[in-house]
């Protein structure tokens, strides 16, 4: 019975829309000594929540007690072309109209592709606790927790584990398959479920892309990220005004960066379009007005970009961005 329910939960998982389906023995995470480097160095800058998790990132059996395994979904976000010289601009919604062609007279903006569309929390949220009401029906008394990016949850080494790819020298989670552009769900469990076979080879080999790619060098070595330096982390999770520095590291990114993932061969290859209507783009999250952002009050902004991923560095931390593009 458990590898047919296993099989049954991963048949479910992809009629609810996830691309790909794993489950993890739940143990001390592997990468434990590499997380605690990394704290130490300072690499995770004001993202002080991270200190506080470290313990039951390093063993999510932590989490919720008396949970086994971890069932870990991937679903594709990617939006157009993965490639280095990509520009904003190159795709175009069904009415022609264009994403993120750049903005009046030399001010251009970037958005990371996973913002593009609605905030996957709540998407994601919703098809997981979906994919755990099944596993309670099948395994009658099993309990279940679901996270999505949220939480003291290790979810890339949770997805290694589950066999769905490994960690990349940008410390993504590759899927062979699909490449980078993915969100990792996760619902930890009592169940009693056939966890898959880790994911032991490291594809990456030789190559360096990202690593040479960073528009701002933020890469101390492979696997190891100064978030301090990244623009991902500067205009989403940094808290407070830029400094000197730190302004003109952004470069034409309001939100979020890409470059990591687009020069990777993995996705030049094997990244493909999603055609989950779940995760259309929005035009005013994709192309946003960036001299109208910079001028908006709080309950505009939240008015335009509630439930979207704009909310995460919030009002005061989009304003932020959107001034440092037009004052580089």
């Amino acid at each position: 019975m458990k590898i047919a329910n296993t099989v049954e939960i991963k048949r479910r998982a992809t009629a609810l829309g996830f691309t790909a389906t794993g489950v993890a023995r739940l143990e001390r995470n592997p990468h434990a000594p590499e997380l605690d480097r990394w704290l130490a160095d300072g690499h995770a800058g004001t993202m002080t929540y991270l200190n506080r998790q470290a313990e039951k990132r390093k063993d999510p059996r932590r989490i919720m007690p008396g949970a086994k395994c971890a069932v870990v979904t991937l679903t594709n976000y990617f939006h157009g072309s993965a490639n280095p010289g990509r520009q904003p601009g190159e795709k175009t919604l069904g009415d022609g109209r264009v994403l993120n062609p750049g903005l009046p007279p030399g001010v251009s903006a970037r958005v990371a592709q996973y913002a593009w569309s609605p905030d996957y929390h709540e998407v994601l949220g919703k098809r997981l606790e979906q994919l755990a009401t099944a596993i309670r029906e099948l395994i009658p008394g099993s309990r279940t927790r679901c996270y999505v990016d949220a939480g003291p949850v290790p979810e890339r080494e949770l997805a290694q584990l589950a066999g769905l790819g490994w960690i990349g020298k940008n410390m993504m989670l590759i899927n062979p398959e699909i490449g980078s552009f993915t969100f990792i769900g996760v619902i930890l469990t009592d169940a009693d479920l056939e966890p898959d076979l880790p994911f032991e080879a490291d594809r990456c080999g030789t190559c360096r892309r990202c690593l040479d790619a960073c528009p701002t060098q933020a890469f101390v070595g492979p696997g190891n990220l100064d978030a301090r330096a990244c623009i991902s982390y500067l205009t989403i999770e940094h808290r407070g005004a830029f400094d000197a520095t730190q302004a003109p590291q952004v470069g034409d990114w309001l939100f979020g960066c890409d470059v990591c993932q687009d020069v990777c061969p993995w996705n030049v290859s094997f990244a493909r379009e999603t055609l989950d209507p779940g995760f259309a783009p929005q035009l005013e999250v994709a192309r946003p007005d960036v001299r109208a952002l910079a001028a908006m009050n709080e309950s505009d902004f939240q008015r335009r970009y509630d439930r979207t991923p704009f909310t995460r560095p919030g009002h005061h931390g989009m304003r932020r961005n959107a001034a440092a593009l037009l004052d580089p």
